[in-house]
């Protein structure tokens, strides 16, 4: 009987471990003009650097082009003037990172890739001025004080 009650007090413990280890997400971090924003790896497909992009007319100040991506035509997005921002010039360190939100391919233009984090979604906090930054929708402290800001997807994949 002990073992039963054992296997029982298992099962119910489980559940709560699943749910406090599906509040850690994996998030991929980067800089774009001087924020250092985060977007969950799930909806990162690839990084890419050096790539061309076509430039097409009448099209909204933040499309900066069409990239080719294997025979994939994706619209590229200048994430500063998206929120905007004034975009910077590029480096040897910008680079292009393929995102699928919702089944919709894109790029985003990033000043720099910095690395692949776990951020606790407990941890976030939503942003005090939400309508002056367009597409972000949470921020989080990190451990050596410096700030991450969320991405949001839902607004970055539909159009302004």
């Amino acid at each position: 009987m002990s073992e039963q009650i054992t296997t029982q007090d298992t099962v119910e413990t489980n559940p709560l471990n699943i749910e406090e280890s599906s509040s850690v997400e994996r998030c991929l971090t980067f800089e774009s003009g001087d924020l250092v924003l985060y977007i969950s790896t799930k909806h990162v497909i690839e990084i890419i650097n050096n790539h061309t992009i076509t430039t097409l007319p009448l099209m909204p100040p933040y499309i900066k082009g069409v990239i080719n991506l294997r025979g994939q035509i994706l619209p590229v997005v200048d994430i500063e003037h998206r929120m905007g921002k004034e975009s910077m010039d590029s480096s040897e360190k910008t680079c292009i990172i393929v995102l699928e939100i919702d089944s919709v391919a894109l790029g985003i233009i990033v000043d720099s890739v910095r690395q692949v984090i776990d951020i606790d979604l407990k941890q976030v906090r939503p942003i005090p001025l939400k309508r002056q930054q367009k597409l972000l929708d949470g921020m989080v402290t990190m451990d050596d004080g410096s700030v991450f800001m969320s991405i949001d997807c839902q607004a970055l994949a539909t159009p302004e």
